[in-house]
C-alpha cells in the first residue's frame, strides 16, 4: 500500500498506469479527485478497479488537496476482503461506497482522523486482515497457483503449459482462470509481461534488451504492447508519475525494511506542487 498527498491541483491529470492486481484507493482529504475512464465514465471518491485498469492510456486523475491509500490487492485474495468478485469489475471503477455501504464512509473519517502515515497503514491492514477473516470464499487452488506461475514468470509461462500441468483442456483452464481472477490466463501473461517490462524501462534499461529479456519478438513488439496498455511509447513511458512513483511504494529489487517501518518519498505528480509518498514495504534509493 501507498499514500499520497497532493496539496495543490492536479492540473495536467495522472495518468493511471495498468498493474496485475486490483486497486483499491480510499479517499480521506478535503477534496474527492476526480477519475475519468478516457470514455463516459466519471468517478469522485474511494474506488475500487480490476486488474488491468487503466488500459489503453486513457484513465485519468484530476483534483486538489488530494489526500488517500491506495491499495494494490492479488486477486486471488480480493473478493474475499472487497465482497465482490474480481470478474465483476473488469475493465471498470466501482464506488466503494456501493461496496461497503455506510463502512466505506466510516473508513473515510477514520483516516482522516488519524494523524500520521504509518498509523493510517496500520489501520487499513488490521481492518483488511479482519474482512479476509469474517468472509472467506477462497479461489480454487488451481487458479491460484496458475495465477501464481504467470506473476511469478514475469508473464513468459505458456498458457498451454500451465493447462497441461494441470491435467486441464485449455477450455477448462480459460473458463475457470477469468470466473475467478477477472481476466483471461493470456491476457494475464501479457499483463504481468508488460509489468515487468515497463518498470525495466523505468529503471533506465535500454529497450532492446527489455525486449530481447521479456519475452518479446523485437523491439517493434514491445512498442505496441506499451502503446497498447499504457498508451505512450516507450521512450516516454519512462516518465509515467504512476510508475515512478511505483519503484519506491512497491520496488521489485533491494532491500525490504522491517514489517512496519515507513519511508519518507517525494515525487514530484505535477510540477507544481510536490505531492508526499509515503509507503509499506518501500525502499528508498
Amino acid at each position: 500500500m501507498a499514500g499520497l498527498r497532493v496539496p495543490g491541483t492536479l492540473t495536467e491529470g495522472l495518468r493511471l498506469v495498468p498493474h496485475p492486481a486490483v486497486m483499491l484507493i480510499l479517499e480521506f482529504g478535503p477534496t474527492p479527485s476526480t477519475v475519468h475512464d478516457g470514455a463516459d465514465g466519471l468517478h469522485r471518491g474511494s474506488l475500487v478497479a480490476g486488474p488491468g485498469f487503466g488500459s489503453g492510456g486513457g484513465v485519468r486523475a484530476w483534483g486538489e488537496h488530494i489526500e488517500c491509500v491506495q491499495v494494490r490487492l492479488s486477486p486471488v485474495v480480493a473478493g474475499t476482503i472487497l465482497g465482490v468478485s474480481p470478474a465483476d469489475l473488469t475493465g471498470a471503477m466501482v464506488s466503494l461506497e456501493d461496496l461497503w455501504g455506510r463502512a466505506a464512509s466510516r473508513i473515510r473519517e477514520q483516516l482522516g482522523g488519524i494523524p500520521s502515515w504509518e498509523e493510517r497503514f496500520a489501520f487499513m491492514e488490521a481492518l483488511l486482515l479482519a474482512r479476509r477473516r469474517e468472509a472467506r470464499t477462497p479461489v480454487d487452488p488451481a487458479v491460484i497457483w496458475a495465477w501464481n506461475r504467470i506473476v511469478d514468470s514475469k508473464g513468459l509461462v505458456r498458457v498451454d503449459r500451465l493447462a497441461d500441468d494441470l491435467g486441464w483442456s485449455r477450455k477448462r483452464l480459460w473458463s475457470r482462470f477469468q470466473s475467478a481472477m477477472g481476466i483471461p490466463p493470456k491476457r494475464a501473461a501479457r499483463l504481468a509481461r508488460f509489468d515487468h517490462a515497463v518498470h525495466r524501462l523505468v529503471a533506465g534499461t535500454g529497450a532492446a534488451d527489455v525486449a530481447a529479456a521479456g519475452g518479446y519478438c523485437d523491439q517493434s513488439h514491445l512498442h505496441r504492447d506499451v502503446m497498447a496498455f499504457a498508451g505512450a511509447t516507450p521512450a516516454t513511458v519512462v516518465v509515467e508519475p504512476f510508475l515512478t512513483v511505483d519503484d519506491r511504494a512497491w520496488p521489485t529489487t533491494g532491500p525490504h525494511p522491517p514489517a512496519r517501518s515507513l519511508a519518507p518519498l517525494a515525487h514530484p505528480l505535477t510540477r507544481r506542487p510536490r505531492p508526499a509518498l509515503r509507503s509499506r514495504g518501500g525502499s528508498v534509493r
